[in-house]
């Protein structure tokens, strides 16, 4: 079939992703002067989601031709592989993003990027307002279109996007799933991890160019599936091995 699902979900990410380089430029820019300006004078990245937004902190984290200024913010509750349902129920408890902080210092200076779809689970909102009462510049990945929807799940107080100093739209519809099948009521194939990605690795591509245009050269991962990846590595790394 020549418009088979899958080939009209490749042809919607597409699309998506042609709209990062015109109608999201601007934010994207925006954001890389942020990230690049905190990098250049010693300061630290820090990347969070939940749920399967978490994908995003990790896309930044240890990755070949990546920053190893990053450190993410992982929470096993927050994340899906021991207990979905239980992620969801913690991502909306309010007092959490508090303990999460307290646990994982941030400095004034410092950059946080939060990717979350829907723009309006507890623990993202309230780490944004948390970050920037310290000082620490905020950029947000959602989706503008979930998020200002009469369809969104209703929430009191401020969504993301109306928190974050920078805000970067994925362009992704309500509900994330973005491809209707004949004779099913529910669309598959959400959009949100495949345009995040792309976003987080513009961003860094975008960041590391305007920090050597600076003469500021950037600590970068090697892959250590390639010669000499291990050794380069190595030079990040603490003695037990972890960044």
């Amino acid at each position: 079939m020549t418009d088979s699902a899958g080939r009209r979900y490749l042809a919607i990410a597409e699309g998506l992703l042609a709209r990062l380089a015109s109608d999201t430029w601007p934010s994207i820019d925006a954001a890389a002067t942020l990230l690049a300006d905190a990098i250049a004078t010693g300061h630290t990245v820090h990347a969070f989601g939940s749920g399967h937004s978490h994908m995003l902190a990790e896309e930044l984290f240890y990755r070949a031709g990546g920053l190893v200024c990053v450190r993410p913010l992982l929470f096993e509750g927050l994340m899906l592989h021991a207990s979905a349902p239980l992620s969801t129920s913690l991502e909306r408890l309010p007092g959490l993003a508090q303990a999460l902080l307290e646990d994982h210092p941030m400095v004034p200076g410092d950059v946080l990027l939060i990717a979350s779809n829907s723009g309006s689970n507890a623990v993202t909102v309230d780490l944004a307002r948390l970050a920037q009462d310290r000082g620490v510049h905020t950029i947000a990945i959602t989706s503008l279109g979930h998020a200002t929807s009469p369809l969104t799940r209703a929430r009191g107080g401020p969504r993301l996007h109306e928190i974050a100093e920078v805000v970067i739209d994925n362009g992704g519809v309500v509900g994330d799933a973005a491809v209707d099948i004949d004779g099913l009521a529910t669309r598959v194939a959400p959009t949100s991890t495949v345009v995040g990605a792309a976003i987080v690795n513009a961003l860094v591509a975008e960041t590391v160019e305007r920090l050597v245009a600076r003469d500021v050269i950037p600590k970068i991962y090697a892959s250590s599936n390639v010669a000499g990846g291990d050794a380069a590595n190595q030079r990040f790394t603490r003695p037990s091995g972890t960044p």
